[in-house]
């Protein structure tokens, strides 16, 4: 595999397209029916931002390591056991891509659906299969196109605050920290809120998944997590201070395009039918980034696994072919039957708990000294990944409680994953 194929800023990009896309553009509308206060939604993108830097600069010392791709099921196998890793990359190849994917798709086809009233289910698996068959045919181009699509967003992203930061106060909500921001701490629904806010800020270790193509991962991958990170932080407390700052709160209830709705107090009507033309283009990028990342823990995994072997498989340019269309189908799957809070709050309890797998990993990674020489140490250790669990438990606990039927379809998946392994290597061994 061409270990150059990647650089750093393709490796940046790719954080940040995974990062920036549905949960920022979509999930405030759901936040402000239970929170009311403006101090009280900006203090839950601060927190999410600042917990996503905690576990990038875990992964960074994860990942470089063991500096291959496959993210979770190449650190799980290494640290635990090959069944942990197994069970990790049978979610992400089955569903922790699949399912971002499709709910980022289904979020820009509703952003289409504004302006050009088209179904958006049509519109997004149109765009899940016309990426995936880029994907699965060369990398370079891919990369390119991954790059330029993420730094078209990160502008318009800009353009789009600084903008709404010049427009007319139209808001209602107040940004003053006061009794009832503290208040707000202890609620459920700050909790639940937060649940959503980590899913937006998902995707902080993306280029994890492809560390074995990213040039000098010792010090690109590192550097791609927390810059990525800590762009997407910035971008995410000034956005959403803009969706609040230009659009009464009555107006953002319950919608899924905020943006849209906040682009035409600021733009007016066909300015906001221009935005959500803008931000449909953005969503492309999402997509992309996850469409190329993914596929690279099936491939890993075909590599491993003799019975999973036809993942493994790639093209005459070094891209998992069978792998792309492998994910490509199952997120087809989910654009036709899952509704969007589904494929969100399923995926995010999921997701949770492998990285809190993974980043507890650190622990035995440093008892173990299982270290290797010029691999990044994560500052502040133990207190890093300390804070970092402690977070990610109490939000497992709130994931679990308020919403026990997603969580439990969670952990049958985990389950079925165990089982898939233990079948898939007495196979293999008989």
């Amino acid at each position: 595999m061409n270990k150059k194929a990647i650089g750093f800023y393709t490796a940046t990009s790719i954080v940040i397209a995974n990062m920036v896309g549905t949960g920022v553009f979509t999930s405030l509308g759901y936040q402000v029916l239970d929170i009311k206060n403006g101090s009280s939604i900006l203090l839950l993108w601060i927190i999410g931002g600042v917990v996503s830097l905690l576990g990038a600069l875990c992964y960074a010392e994860i990942g470089t390591t063991f500096p291959r791709s496959g993210g979770e099921y190449n650190y799980l196998s290494k640290i635990y056991h090959p069944a942990v890793g197994f069970i990790s990359g049978f979610v992400s190849s089955t569903v922790a891509f699949a399912a971002p994917v499709a709910a980022a798709a289904l979020a820009l086809g509703t952003y289409f659906n504004n302006v050009f009233a088209v179904n958006p289910k049509i519109t997004a698996s149109i765009v899940v299969l016309l990426l995936s068959l880029l994907h699965a045919l060369t990398l370079n181009w891919g990369s390119k196109i991954q790059t330029v699509f993420t730094g078209i967003k990160v502008v318009l992203i800009v353009l789009f605050i600084g903008f709404g930061l010049c427009s007319e106060h139209t808001g209602d909500v107040s940004f003053a920290i006061n009794s009832n921001t503290l208040g707000d701490l202890t609620t459920a629904g700050f909790a639940i809120s937060l649940f959503f806010v980590s899913y937006s800020y998902s995707g902080w270790n993306a280029a994890s998944y492809i560390a074995g193509e990213i040039e000098n991962p010792q010090k690109n991958l590192p550097k791609s997590l927390l810059y990525g990170t800590a762009i997407v932080t910035v971008l995410y407390v000034l956005l959403n201070y803009v969706f609040l700052y230009s659009a009464p709160i009555g107006e953002l209830a319950g919608k899924a395009d905020v943006g849209f709705v906040s682009a035409n107090f600021i733009f007016g009507a066909t300015g906001g039918k221009i935005i959500s033309i803008i931000i449909s283009i953005l969503l492309v990028s999402s997509v992309s980034s996850m469409v190329l990342a993914g596929p690279r823990v099936s491939q890993t995994m075909g590599m491993d696994m003799k019975f999973l072997s036809f993942l493994g498989k790639t093209t005459k340019n070094n891209t998992p072919l069978n792998a792309t269309f492998f994910q490509c189908i199952i997120s087809l799957f989910f654009i036709f039957t899952a509704t969007f809070s589904q494929v969100i709050t399923y995926i995010g309890f999921i997701l949770m708990l492998f990285t809190f797998l993974t980043v507890f990993g650190l622990f035995v990674i440093r008892i173990k000294k299982m270290s290797i020489p010029g691999a990044f140490k994560t500052p502040l250790y133990p207190l890093t990944p300390i804070l970092f669990l402690v977070f990610n438990t109490w939000l497992l606990y709130f994931g679990f409680t308020q919403k026990p039927f997603e969580s439990l379809i969670g952990v049958a998946t985990v389950l079925l994953g165990l089982l898939v392994y233990f079948v898939g290597r007495k196979k293999t061994d008989g």
